[in-house]
């Protein structure tokens, strides 16, 4: 890759970032308080996504399980993405498009807060999953790109990527999933010291 490649590469994330900066500062808060919200009334947060955006989900799982920069009590999050035996048991069983719908039957409850990452907005695991979780009366958000797809007028929040470059788009959605963790985390102490 030449100098002119990387430096265009960066430019165009950076690009994409101050157009979220501008356009979307509305929706990432409109998240925050709604999983803050939730976890104030004792619920979880249940995360899907494939590919990179299976990565995505486990890592913000873990940022709010663990911790992201203070020390406080676990969040309850779960990455759907993570257990290969349920995936591999329910794909074979029943096809891949179940595998999140199948996990959402059994882990979520009314009032969690369950949230798809697709960067197209297509995918149809994502789709049955965010489903079913409305269904079942919990809130969706959902991270996209492209126009949004078939995911965006289906959930309770679409936070929407203003690009067609996957790899932006994910850049993106993990820098908009730090600034979810790091204020919902903010608000969960606030919440513990009540």
């Amino acid at each position: 890759m030449s100098y002119e490649l990387i430096k265009s590469a960066l430019i165009e994330s950076a690009n994409i970032k101050r157009t979220i900066s501008e356009e979307l500062c509305h929706e990432i808060e409109c998240g925050i308080k709604m999983i803050s919200n939730a976890l104030k009334r004792g619920k979880k947060i249940l995360l899907m996504g494939n590919g990179g955006s299976a990565a995505d989900a486990q890592h913000l799982a873990g940022e709010l399980i663990g911790r992201f920069k203070a020390e406080r009590k676990a969040i309850p999050a779960i990455a759907l993405t993570t257990d290969t035996s349920i995936i591999t048991a329910v794909g074979n069983d029943y096809g891949f498009d179940t595998i999140f719908e199948r996990q959402i039957d059994a882990l979520t409850c009314k009032g969690d807060v369950v949230i798809g990452i697709s960067t197209s907005g297509r995918s149809p695991n994502i789709i049955k999953g965010l489903r079913l979780a409305k269904e079942l009366g919990a809130k969706t958000i959902a991270l996209l790109g492209n126009d949004g797809g078939g995911v965006k007028e289906m959930v309770d929040l679409a936070i929407v990527i203003p690009s067609y470059n996957t790899p932006r788009i994910q850049e993106a959605h993990i820098t908009i999933g730090h600034i979810i963790c790091e204020e919902v985390e903010k608000e969960f102490l606030l919440y513990q010291k009540i």
